[in-house]
């Protein structure tokens, strides 16, 4: 058998019948069975290579699903997924119709809880194991298990502070390696990089709580002498514990590779109550030389060749550059020529391309961690002295920093660029990073500017337009993947704000789009016009403000309308064309294409796009059904 003990491993029940050999296999096994299947199926892949003990580890301690596991950024999650009967499915992973690359509840009763944004787990766990107090079951484990840089998410550090003053059994488990996608940056990562547990402080303080008991006048015995405790390690071996200091028992760090360790720990910390962290150490991409000397290209590296790591090649010649890259260029070649542009991303530069400016200005780009809230109102407080700053943050993270965009830019009409880099859907990746409600929930703020360019050098123009004197919040929302023209570097030309452009005449049908998805009705327009259809096509730019004389033009040219956008469809791009015709008496037709009132699923983005009719097809079957039922 290729895989001698994994093949024999369908739940965890199973694993806890091996042998401390055969466990030892079983990760050997777990690691070879991950590279090999993301080999020709790609995923998220050092993540997991990193948690292969821990994952071994907490299904043969813990009485899973019974117990609660919570796995934060669940893309570190692919081998818990294996060991708990998903062996077989793990080839479908992130593949429509198949499982997803994160945590879902509706997928295994192992997943305790949907994980795909980061810094949440250590809130879901807290908030089970105060259900399961109040239902009387004190003797059920919650486990959060947090890493890949989300303890720098203030979320994280909200519910350690509920938790530790609650004392709730939650047990915490951070996996400290050092890397987020891009490498870890910040204080904290700093402290987690110097702190230190003496032995012997560790051990008295176990023989404390193992004499005190978990009755009301040990818990007051505890709480004198951790006071105690913690006072003497601050004097004695310099370094105090912020951990503590939230009031959890802390233990570690130890090595996150070494199995029988994590057992025993592990076996040991499921008999003590309250809250209690676990720090471990772990090495990104273990088991693969490749994946360990570039956790950053390999933490979801596409297809490679299994035996060596090399990754293989797609012709990228003469390609369109990545609509990210065309970003990370224009923005240093602005700064080049206005001194006030700064960069900021919470912990993404690598994905965002702003790496590309960090490396030549690397004193005016900023890497603030897991951490979008404070992003966009760092950004502001650097408008408000005159800066110009270039705030970047994927769409679907972006949702995380709404009221910061509402009570720190917007109210105070600060000069701050938001570029939503993966706006719209994302293929494989699913409905927790699909950029689908930026349309939405953006639109209704007052101050803002929303912007989508249909291609490369729209982008470029409206990012010069962005930065130029006297401007004030706008928001540029772009695509994941490849933009159009292989030509993206042209000269800068000024946008003008809220206006959009006729790109092609017709009659009876005009097609109104918002961003990239303007090429899909381009193709759509050229296909109708070889079955003797011609349709008008506006890409309007704008969704805020909308190009008002640009809509009374449509409006006396055509019979209806079709609007298509990479948005969800309530209170998008065609919810403000409706409302513009609404509030100016004008009675025509709207046909509205965009994402359904529901979570879409993960899958190709062709498959997606022909899922939620926005495709060519789509466009070009609507169109035809307009035209029919006209004659």
């Amino acid at each position: 058998m290729e895989f001698p003990v994994l093949d024999k491993i369908n739940t965890p029940d199973d694993l806890k019948k091996l042998s401390p050999k055969e466990l030892e296999q079983l990760c050997s096994d777990l690691r070879s069975y991950i590279v090999k299947v993301l080999s020709t199926h790609p995923g998220h892949l050092a993540s997991g290579l990193g948690v292969v003990e821990l994952a071994v580890a907490l299904h043969y301690v813990f009485n899973t699903p019974d117990d609660k596991l919570v796995w934060d950024v669940g893309h570190q999650a692919y081998p818990h997924k294996i060991l708990t009967g998903r062996k077989r499915q793990f080839e479908t992973i992130r593949s429509y119709g198949g499982i997803s690359g994160f945590p879902k509840m509706e997928e295994s009763e192992f997943d305790s809880f949907g994980t795909g944004h980061s810094s949440t787990s250590i809130s879901a766990a807290l908030g089970m194991a105060v259900a399961a107090h109040l239902q009387g079951n004190d003797s059920r484990n919650h486990i959060a298990v947090i890493g890949d840089g989300s303890m720098t998410g203030g979320m994280a550090f909200e519910a350690l502070n509920h938790a530790g003053e609650a004392g709730a059994n939650v047990l915490v488990i951070l996996n400290d390696n050092g890397i987020s996608i891009d490498k870890s940056v910040g204080a904290l990562s700093h402290y987690l990089t110097k702190i230190t547990s003496s032995r012997t402080y560790n051990r008295v303080k176990t023989k404390i709580w193992d004499w005190s008991g978990d009755n009301a006048f040990g818990q007051r015995i505890r709480r004198f002498f951790r006071n105690i405790l913690l006072n003497l390690k601050a004097t004695f071996f310099k370094q105090s514990n912020m951990f503590e200091a939230f009031g959890f028992r802390y233990f570690g760090p130890i090595d996150g590779h070494n199995l029988p360790d994590l057992i025993k720990i592990l076996t040991r910390l499921s008999t003590i109550k309250g809250p209690k962290l676990l720090h471990i150490v772990t090495q990104k991409g273990r088991g693969m030389e490749m994946a360990v000397q570039n956790p950053v290209t390999y933490h979801a590296p596409g297809e490679y060749d299994v035996d060596t790591g090399e990754q293989k090649k797609s012709n990228e010649k003469d390609q369109p550059l990545r609509y990210q890259e065309v970003f990370g260029n224009t923005i240093l070649e602005l700064a080049r020529k206005n001194p006030k542009i700064v960069g900021i991303t919470p912990a993404m530069p690598t994905g965002c391309s702003l790496n590309i400016m960090m490396e030549a200005m690397p004193d005016r780009c900023f890497d603030v961690g897991i951490a979008e809230q404070h992003a966009v109102t760092f950004a502001a407080g650097l408008a408000s002295q005159g800066m110009v700053p270039f705030c970047n943050i994927y769409s679907s993270f972006m949702q995380r920093a709404y009221d910061q965009v509402i009570h720190d830019v917007a109210l105070q009409k600060l000069q701050v660029v938001m570029c939503l880099d993966r706006a719209g859907l994302v293929g494989e990746d699913g409905p927790t990073h699909h950029g689908a409600f930026d349309y939405a929930y953006f639109r209704p703020i007052p101050n803002l500017v929303i912007a989508a360019p249909m291609n490369e050098n729209e982008l470029r123009n409206m990012m010069y337009t962005a930065q130029l004197p006297d401007g004030g919040p706008m928001v540029i929302r772009y695509p994941r993947g490849r933009s159009v023209n292989a030509d993206w570097k042209k000269p800068f030309q000024t946008v003008e704000i809220g206006k959009g452009r006729c790109l092609r005449n017709g009659k009876d049908v005009a097609i109104l789009s918002v961003g990239h998805i303007g090429n899909t009705a381009m193709k759509a327009a050229e296909l109708l016009s070889t079955l003797g259809i011609e349709v008008g096509v506006y890409d309007m730019r704008f969704v805020k403000p909308i190009d008002e004389s640009l809509l009374h033009e449509v409006a006396r040219t055509y019979t209806h309308i079709v609007t298509i956008e990479d948005g969800v469809l309530e209170g998008g791009f065609g919810s403000a064309v409706l409302e513009f015709l609404a509030d100016n008496g004008i009675e025509l037709p709207v046909h509205r294409l965009g994402l359904p009132d529901r979570f879409i699923t993960h899958g190709s983005l062709r498959e997606l796009h022909r899922e939620c009719h926005i495709d060519v097809d789509a466009v070009v079957e609507t169109v035809n059904a307009i035209v029919k039922d006209s004659k």
